[in-house]
């Protein structure tokens, strides 16, 4: 059986760590399960403990293409399908289908199980997965599920309804999505479960359904007709309307950390970065990405988030607001995580003619950016710490801490770190945007060799 972790969502109710640019999946801040004192991402964890159950060999990430250099800089190279444009998760579990199919060579009678890749769960969980191939083949369901056995009648999951009971699974005979108080308490009186997101298919089923959107299943064929595909749900498109449906009850330890009170409760510390937090603070969890201190006293059951984009400070109770109330801030990321990498943006002034853009940039020890230029923007850098080299139009220039470097528009450039490396860039034209960013290639044998010509 194979596995596909979606990750194409830029939620936004961990604001303001998570963004466009790093959703919540990516924040490095919950526990490890086999070290709680560690700091690691809702990715990295699910990662872990998929190659602790011998099932990474046999699983891909589905994410928008603007994810990949975060993925495989957090979990190193990935087979991943890259969805050319965001459509739910419908498209998405067709195209990894495809992938799956094509690049892993999987075969078209195998099954596949869809999973969120941000479940904050324990290790039994992998293990119901693996149980799901045999559900599969035992009930001849269209669609097997997951359940998760509810701690408490909780108001902002969906539910799964049991039906008649077999060995070991149960046919499932309906949904109940988000239910008021009074129905959750019913519902999870009568057995009903939570429902986690987590289905199986078979792959041929769903190569058959890209037909319908002009594919012939190939994965280069699904990714030409992608904008041809229903902007829609799995669950809506696939799920709701199957009629043979089979499900398994996971009893173990299970959490969605989609909210901040939610996602506190699973820090590795009470505390992350520059934060004085006083002992007679309860129930208070904070995070800090600035450089100046955040002193936080004699507070009670709150969450108090500080990055580059902004500071939230919220009652646990009311932390299922913040992406409503977060929804009109619009602005540029203020941080990025790439592959190569780190981006902090200090300043960002947009004039009608002509705008700025400051940021300070990092570079992992080995590692580089792209070979590139731009048509619409000068950059002056300053090198802060560290060494680099830097290849410029067929020029390669030693960096080191003081040097400064102009690099005008349409000069093609790259650069490398040899050891701490990190610098100022400013950017002067009529576009800072990543849209004038005409990127030639990674590959630094490439860059070296593309630089000569």
């Amino acid at each position: 059986m194979y596995y596909v972790l979606l990750s194409g969502g830029f939620g936004r109710r961990l604001w303001p760590l998570s963004n466009e640019a790093r959703p919540k999946q990516f924040i490095r801040a919950v526990k490890k399960e086999k070290n709680t004192m560690e700091n690691c991402s809702m990715i990295q964890r699910v990662w872990e403990q998929l190659e602790e159950a011998g099932m990474a060999s046999h699983t891909i990430v589905s994410a928008a293409q603007e994810q990949t250099e975060l993925i495989e800089s957090q979990l190193g190279r990935m087979e991943i399908a890259r969805e050319p444009e965001q459509r739910g998760t419908f498209a998405a579990v067709l195209l990894s289908c495809a992938y799956l199919h094509d690049k892993m060579g999987a075969d078209l009678e195998d099954y596949v199980a869809i999973m969120p890749v941000d479940p904050y769960t324990e290790g039994s969980y992998f293990t119901s997965l693996q149980g799901l191939e045999q559900i599969m083949q035992d009930s001849q369901a269209e669609v097997g599920l997951m359940g998760v056995k509810p701690l408490y009648p909780a108001v902002r999951y969906g539910y799964i309804l049991p039906g008649e009971q077999r060995d070991s699974y149960f046919l499932v005979r309906g949904f109940v999505e988000k239910p008021e108080e009074k129905e959750a308490r019913e519902l999870v009186a009568e057995g009903a479960l939570w429902n986690c997101g987590v289905f199986c298919v078979k792959i041929a089923d769903m190569l058959e359904r890209t037909k319908t959107y002009g594919a012939d299943g190939s994965y280069e064929s699904v990714l030409k007709n992608y904008g041809n595909i229903p902007k829609i749900s799995f669950d809506y498109q696939v799920v709701e309307k199957a009629r043979d449906l089979a499900a398994i009850e996971f009893r173990g330890f299970w959490r969605d950390l989609g909210t901040w009170d939610a996602f506190g409760e699973q820090m590795s510390t009470d505390t992350i970065g520059r934060v004085l937090l006083d002992e007679g603070a309860e129930n208070t969890q904070v995070i800090n990405e600035l450089e100046i201190p955040v002193v936080v006293l004699g507070t009670r059951d709150l969450v108090v988030a500080a990055s580059q984009d902004g500071i939230l400070v919220t009652e646990k109770s009311q932390a299922f607001r913040v992406g409503e109330a977060t929804t009109g801030l619009k602005s540029r990321p203020m941080f990025e995580e790439r592959r190569w990498g780190t981006l902090e943006t200090l300043d960002d002034t947009g004039e009608e003619k002509m705008s700025t853009l400051t940021r300070k940039i990092r570079i992992y020890d080995g590692m580089n950016s792209s070979y590139h230029f731009h048509r619409e923007r000068d950059e002056i850098w300053t090198v802060l710490e560290g060494t680099g080299e830097l290849l410029l139009e067929g020029n390669r220039i030693s960096l080191f801490p003081g040097k400064a470097v102009c690099i005008r528009r349409n000069q093609r450039h790259a650069v490398k770190a040899l050891q701490n490396f990190s610098y100022i860039e400013i950017h002067v034209g009529t576009s800072t945007g990543n849209e004038d960013i005409n990127r030639i290639t990674f590959q630094w044998d490439e860059i070296e060799r593309s630089s000569i010509l």
